[in-house]
């Protein structure tokens, strides 16, 4: 029955407020270090794993999908919420655990939960199956599966064993439909290019499309007519449509010989690839899921903007909701946005920047529709 409300939410999802990607390893969870004591206090002992069991030790552990933890975009995100739980005093001990193959998920997920961790977060769509079976298997721990959107909320039967389940999502449309736009007015040869991760993730195909109807909105406003390459890289499996940035950066590069001056990676390393491809040809780099600006040095000083997706806020605010008991099962829907512009600030017009100001507004009050399916028909 999890499998078909799993399938069903390719189908069910647009009813959801609408909200690339994550990546393998098989080391042993990697904790972080306890906060330094005081001066003027005796030193605490350190928390440990075997200390999780403990009623007053509150532990949450992280399970990436195809994605390591330092891939400088989604799963980057999310783990810097978990350690953001920690920073505020409301984890004792965080850890994490790269998957290297998916057959591991349940096994990963386990580790933590035959642990004593309390809240247990899986990063992406890959992952929301096992999560529904974990969340069944271990009812005691609390489970936030980032970009997992839990269908069965809107069915007629509205399992008990998924309430200790509850899925972070955000409107990937909105955020790419903003960074089209700015890549559209932007670009002097009014071509853009998008090169992303597979579209069969949900989340990977809203960004894409919205970007194209980000671009074609930004080209009604101006009466300009502007192409847009978007690309996905769905030709591999999963353990490698994230992870390829020499693919990134060729697809990138091909996309530029066309004249695209504006290019988008949405596809974790992959899409990294690209968006460095693109500042060292003195193109548009445009991030995504943070500011990459912040994470990807190698491309900062092209980088006019990134698709924001406020992860790791969201990540933190539903890890002290289940310690205080206010987390709902389900579906949490996240914030959604675009960076600053950066060392480009000097090169967006005002005009530019007045309009993507009220592109903004107007997707935040519904005046202004993406149209972009929840996943690809």
């Amino acid at each position: 029955m999890k499998k078909l409300y799993y399938v069903m939410a390719m189908l069910i999802v647009a009813s959801m407020i609408l909200a690339a990607c994550g990546t393998p390893a098989t080391e042993a969870p990697a904790a972080t270090e306890a906060p330094a004591a005081s001066a003027t206090e005796a030193p605490a002992a350190a928390v440990t794993q075997e200390d999780c069991a403990k009623p007053e030790v509150f532990c949450v552990g992280l399970v990436s999908d195809v994605g390591k933890v330092n891939d400088k975009s989604f799963n980057q995100s999310a783990w810097e919420g978990v350690q953001q739980a920690q920073a505020d005093g409301v984890a004792d001990l965080v850890q994490f655990i790269e998957t290297s193959d998916a057959k591991d998920y349940a096994k990963n997920i386990s580790t933590f939960a035959d642990s004593g961790f309390d809240v247990i977060v899986t990063v992406g769509f890959g992952l929301g199956e096992a999560t529904l079976a974990a969340g069944l298997q271990y009812p005691d721990v609390k489970f936030i599966g980032v970009d997992q959107f839990q269908a069965w909320q809107y069915t007629d039967d509205k399992a008990d064993d998924s309430a200790n389940v509850t899925g972070l999502n955000f409107p990937e449309d909105q955020a790419g439909f903003l960074v089209g736009a700015l890549a559209a007015m932007q670009s002097k040869s009014h071509k853009i290019g998008a090169v992303c991760g597979t579209d069969v993730v949900p989340p990977v195909w809203r960004y894409g499309e919205g970007y194209k109807a980000g671009a074609a909105y930004a080209d009604g406003m101006n009466s300009t007519t502007t192409e847009v390459f978007v690309v996905y890289h769905s030709d591999v499996g999963f353990d490698k449509t994230f992870t390829d940035p020499e693919w990134g950066a060729q697809t990138a590069k091909s996309m530029m010989d066309q004249g695209a001056d504006a290019i988008f990676g949405c596809g974790g390393v992959t899409g990294n690839g690209a968006i460095t491809a693109a500042a060292q040809a003195g193109k548009y780099a445009i991030g995504v899921d943070a500011d990459q600006y912040l994470t990807l040095p190698e491309a900062a000083p092209r980088m006019l903007s990134s698709a924001m997706k406020l992860i790791t806020p969201g990540v933190a605010q539903l890890i002290a909701a289940a310690k205080d008991g206010t987390i709902v099962a389900g579906n949490f829907t996240g914030t959604a946005g675009y960076a600053p512009y950066h060392d480009m600030d000097g090169e967006v017009s005002a005009d530019v920047k007045a309009a993507m100001e009220a592109i903004n507004a107007g997707l935040l009050d519904g005046s202004i529709k993406t149209n972009v399916s929840p996943a690809k028909p």
